[in-house]
């Protein structure tokens, strides 16, 4: 049944179905082959898929981050970001990391924050004579930190689909979050010294105190979801909520939004929020499926007769995921796998938020790697060079984040102790 669920799934995408449709097709060969196949079933669990509470914080925290890239919110946080390392050597690199650790705590999707952040800063380095291959490499790699530092939409879904507390999810996101911005400057430190760039002018202090208030509004969203959440103010679904009326109240407050804007940012919502739903409705008909299959008991016999080390298990699934997001999206590849690949981690003792946070940064480096990463097509799509090109000017980046995946599978404790740090 394992054979049959890929073999069917992977070829319906090789062919060019959908992603949603693909899983909804492979759903039905499988209970097909079983014998279960049941049109009323069949629905039943496509409206049980989109009607989940904590999925409706997904429509909200998109709409946050389409709020603040309306509302100029986005260009207040680099010009905060450059008025601080904008003049070092390399500097615009730094204010991309910078950026897109405060970008991170606002939208939760690595697509938007690339978007954002690309849009306004790789223009700006080409112009200052930055490599363009390693300038959109850094933008790409530092917009998968929206996927890690909360929120995270991926998360969510990881947490609706595995059942495992959003919030503890989220809590253990911060310090990988910020490890791997830490390991972003470091590798840009040593690429940036073969650049003959232009430095920024040095932003006197009354310059950076006028950059910070301009920024203020927008760098306390972050702060308010991660106090809501650890003091327990409010769920995350509520969180998402409260993000996208505070973004929309400082928008209007910085006098960057109009109202008749608004329609667009709400039907760029809509659509995505669309997508996003269908599959995951579509996930939860395949997730029935593939426990009725008993898929998830085979995949526990079959890597316990290889080993019932934990750490070499986990590193075994990684090398599996790795592969998983080189041809699949995040979104699917979260909602396909957390049923089939949880049962398996919980049975050798491994945490499941431990689990699942390793789940999400590696699916989310999947993101910045060909053929099918997302996130490197938007860099391609901003800066006009070719994915062999971004490819190139990625590398260093990537290999670091690959080497903090590791770190983090060798040593959990990394996560486990910061995360008391949040949740006790």
């Amino acid at each position: 049944m394992i054979l049959v669920f890929l073999l069917t799934l992977f070829l319906f995408l090789l062919i060019g179905v959908p992603v949603a449709i693909s899983m909804l097709s492979s759903a039905i060969v499988m209970l097909a082959v079983l014998g279960l196949f049941d049109t009323g079933i069949l629905g039943d669990y496509l409206v049980k898929g989109a009607n989940n509470f904590s999925l409706m914080a997904i429509p909200f925290f998109i709409l946050t981050g389409e709020i603040m890239n309306a509302g100029g919110v986005s260009k207040r946080i680099v010009e905060f970001a450059s008025a601080f390392v904008g003049h070092i050597r390399g500097g615009l690199g730094y204010v991309v990391i910078m950026s897109g650790v405060i970008f991170a705590g606002l939208s939760g999707s690595a697509v938007a924050d690339t978007a954002a952040l690309g849009a306004i800063l790789i223009p700006m380095m080409i112009a200052k004579g930055y490599n363009k291959n390693s300038s959109t490499g850094l933008v790409a790699a530092t917009g998968i930190i929206g996927t890690i530092i909360p929120p995270s939409i991926p998360m969510i879904l990881f947490g609706v689909v595995g059942g495992v507390s959003i919030t503890q999810l989220f809590m253990a996101g911060i310090v990988p979050g910020i490890l791997i911005a830490v390991g972003l400057v470091v590798v840009w430190y040593f690429v940036s010294k073969k650049d003959q760039s232009e430095t920024m002018p040095k932003a006197t202090a009354k310059q950076k105190w006028t950059a910070f208030i301009r920024a203020f509004w927008a760098l306390m969203l972050p702060v308010i979801i991660i106090v809501g959440l650890r003091g327990g103010i409010f769920t995350p679904t509520e969180a998402g909520v409260v993000a996208a009326i505070y973004a929309l109240i400082i928008s209007f407050f910085y006098r960057e939004i109009k109202w008749r804007q608004l329609s667009n940012v709400f039907v760029d919502t809509a659509k995505t929020t669309g997508i996003v739903m269908f599959v995951a409705s579509t996930a939860v008909v395949s997730g029935y499926a593939i426990t009725v299959a008993q898929i998830p008991r085979e995949l526990v016999e079959f890597l316990s007769g290889l080993t019932t080390n934990p750490t070499i298990l986990l590193l075994i699934i990684m090398l599996f995921l790795l592969v998983v997001g080189c041809v699949m999206d995040l979104t699917p590849a979260i909602l396909i796998f957390t049923p089939v690949l949880l049962p398996v981690v919980t049975a050798v003792g491994i945490d499941p938020v431990y689990f699942g946070l390793l789940m999400v940064i590696n699916l989310s480096i999947g993101l910045i790697t060909p053929p099918v990463g997302t996130v490197l097509y938007i860099g391609c799509g901003i800066s006009k060079i070719s994915i062999v090109d971004i490819t190139k000017g990625i590398m260093p980046f990537l290999l670091v984040q690959l080497g903090i995946l590791i770190l983090l599978v060798l040593f959990p404790e990394l996560v486990t102790v910061p995360l008391s740090w949040f949740t006790e």
